[in-house]
């Protein structure tokens, strides 16, 4: 790997990073199980738009960075088993020494490759794809173009749901969102960005997502007691944004 891995510490969590001050991932090491960033909890959101308590059973991670969503998943969702696809070694290697990525190959398929040839190249459905995969330079390459959202949608099960982290201060984000209106029929949708300037795109295909808002706080409510991860505030911003949609989140 051309760009160096740089670990810190600071007031109690590790960071990752490819050479520069952008962070590829946290753990706070007193709770490597939470996730840290704002981004990585609201991405779990997409946990709250499907209704079956056995759903995700096949989950699809492209950039692994600190592990953080794997951790979540792995600890939280016993049943589901997990594809990750990191294409720097260096990554893998830091994820299992400095961030606690669990080896369990029973559970975890941690394929070293590109994540876009990765869903080009193989048949296998998922209930739920989530991408976060960034260089050095903050760009997500091919995991951002029409063809890498189209496959996505064809490599998803009947109730599939696709999460993508976007720069939402990017000059490129709406050009994104088009990208992945036009691979899903416009079955998609943003969350407002996040402090760090992160937002969060979803997007379904199969049976439909059709949930009210008060159903949305009853699946986080359900959440955090399982989990501890409190969506709650996330749900009252995307219900502020998406105010004249009746009620209802449509997908």
């Amino acid at each position: 790997m051309t760009t160096p891995i740089d670990i810190r510490e600071e007031a109690g969590v590790r960071t990752l990073h490819f050479g520069s001050e952008w962070i590829q991932g946290a753990m706070r090491i007193a709770r490597p199980w939470n996730l840290e960033l704002e981004y990585t909890r609201e991405m779990m959101a997409s946990l709250l738009l499907r209704d079956d308590a056995h759903w995700p059973r096949k989950v699809l991670l492209i950039g692994l960075g600190a592990a953080s969503l794997t951790k979540f998943l792995y600890r939280h969702y016993p049943l589901a088993h997990l594809t990750v696809v990191e294409i720097e070694p260096a990554v893998v290697a830091a994820a299992r020494q400095f961030f606690k990525l669990p080896e369990d190959p029973r559970r975890i398929n941690l394929v070293i490759g590109d994540g876009a040839e990765y869903v080009a190249n193989n048949e296998k459905k998922f209930d739920l794809i989530l991408v976060d995969g960034f260089d050095e330079n903050a760009s997500p390459g091919a995991l951002d173009t029409l063809p890498f959202y189209q496959i996505c949608r064809a490599r998803l099960s009947d109730d599939g749901v696709m999460a993508v982290n976007l720069l939402g201060r990017s000059r490129g984000f709406d050009e994104s969102l088009m990208r992945i209106g036009a691979a899903f029929d416009d079955r998609a949708l943003v969350f407002p960005s996040c402090e760090s300037g992160n937002a969060i795109a979803f997007a379904a295909d199969g049976n439909p997502v059709e949930i009210s808002f008060d159903d949305l706080r009853e699946n986080a409510l359900a959440l955090k007691k399982e989990t501890g991860l409190n969506l709650l505030p996330t749900i009252t911003r995307l219900e502020q944004s998406h105010s004249r949609t009746g009620g209802l989140l449509k997908l």
